[in-house]
């Protein structure tokens, strides 16, 4: 007669050992070590690849945001202006150097600049190109990312006062080198009684940048303030201020103070403004991505399911033996439990580690990789970047455990409620 189930605290130190035993039990002795270890392996494998991708995905997030960023304003502000007598919208601000200064006390904003923005013909002999261009102080242009001095870049910054700064495209576009001079003509120019007749001044190239990025480098000057406020008729006044920020993915919670900054007329145009739909399409594929591994994850989650039914199986008549013996249904599901939750457990750690070493170490892995390959694994003027970009972030790590033990917990109960259920008579009945 079967005696009466003793009541015991859960996960007592008798139900870790015996789930231990079946776990390193060879199969000669009942047991499902070689499903164990698929299980482990699968789930490892699965934790991994999720963990590599996601970190690959994080860093292509990061490279086309700096790529969109670019020598670009994070935040732009700009006037909605006022009507003048011959029905015009004057856009223009006149106290440009009281607006900068309130502007750049807003907390997370690290540089303001005023600007003269106008679109002109450049030309050098038979050559021509569309260029838009940017009236900074020196000092300010300096600071803008792309454009300071690198291995890419030809000439001296520092002459920027005498002369103009184009982009390598535009550079090229016109056949020209640092030294030559270049003609800006804007339709805008003198106005005469018998009209406005276009502008047209020479400058010299002083300096060459490479932002990384075509759209700028092939359209972009620069010419001191002071200089295209004459050229294009904006003397004492500018057309926009270019803010840049501490935090650009935050801007758009700065957007209010810094319209407040800026005063009752002035309205801001933000880098996710201009750049809304690309980064939207980008979440949408990060989460259709996480969902398509999240069933790999399961599929890996699923194998333990197969290693703990045979397992049950195998251990019928143990089962039968420790249910006789007093053991309840509450131990028997938390002795099989721990297999497969244990599995889980192993395999989750092995894939945390091996993804945040493949994205601490991918620039060396897919550097042997290209080595074996002879250089057409990742061919940099195809891709239009030099490297694989991983940015390991402790979210999308914590996400990968989360989902993997969550899953792992889950699959494995109905497997462990049926080894607790079995009726210890029908499992003895033929031993």
């Amino acid at each position: 007669m079967a005696s009466k189930p003793t009541r015991t605290a859960p996960f007592a130190a008798f139900e870790w050992m015996i789930a231990w035993r079946y776990l390193r039990a060879r199969r000669a002795e009942g047991g499902v070590s070689v499903m164990t270890w698929i299980s482990l392996i699968g789930i490892t494998l699965a934790v991994f690849a999720l963990i590599a991708t996601l970190s690959v995905r994080s860093g292509f997030r990061a490279e086309f945001v700096d790529t969109i960023l670019g020598a670009n304003a994070h935040v732009t502000v700009y006037t909605m202006g006022e009507v003048q007598e011959n029905g015009q919208i004057d856009r223009t601000i006149e106290n440009y150097t009281e607006m900068a200064a309130e502007v750049a006390k807003v907390e997370g904003v690290t540089r303001v600049a005023p600007l003269v923005r106008q679109q002109v013909m450049a030309n050098r002999r038979q050559s021509n190109a569309g260029v838009e261009v940017f009236g900074i102080a020196a000092d300010d242009l300096m600071t803008i990312p792309g454009i300071q001095p690198s291995e890419r870049s030809q000439g001296d910054i520092a002459r920027f006062e005498e002369g103009i700064a184009i982009g390598s495209g535009v550079a090229q576009s016109l056949g020209v080198q640092v030294g030559d001079t270049i003609k800006l003509i804007s339709p805008n120019g003198v106005k005469t009684a018998f009209g406005t007749s276009p502008r047209v001044n020479g400058y010299e190239v002083v300096y060459v940048f490479s932002a990384g990025r075509y759209d700028i480098d092939k359209t972009r000057a620069y010419l001191p303030i002071a200089e295209a406020q004459s050229f294009f008729n904006r003397e004492g006044v500018a057309d926009e201020l270019e803010v840049m920020v501490e935090d650009p993915e935050s801007v758009d919670a700065m957007a209010s103070a810094l319209m407040q900054a800026a005063g009752d007329l002035a309205q801001v145009w933000t880098w996710r403004d201009a750049s809304g739909a690309f980064l939207s399409a980008l979440d949408i594929e990060d989460r259709v991505m996480f969902v398509i591994l999240s069933v790999l994850v399961l599929i890996a989650a699923m194998n333990i399911v197969s290693g703990l039914i045979m397992l049950v199986k195998n251990k019928g008549r143990d089962i039968g033996i420790l249910r006789t013996m007093g053991l309840s249904e509450g131990s028997v599901l938390r002795v099989f439990f721990i297999c497969g939750a244990f599995t889980g457990i192993i395999g989750t750690a092995a894939g945390v580690v091996l993804g945040v070493l493949f994205a601490v170490y991918v620039d060396q892995i897919f550097g042997f990789v290209n080595y074996l390959s002879g250089g057409t694994a990742w061919d940099a003027s195809i891709r239009g970047i030099y490297f694989l970009p991983a940015k390991l972030q402790l979210g999308d790590v914590l996400s990968a455990v989360a989902l993997s033990l969550g899953l792992s917990f889950v699959v494995t109960i109905f497997p462990a409620r049926r080894a607790a259920r079995m009726n210890p008579v029908e499992a003895l009945r033929y031993e």
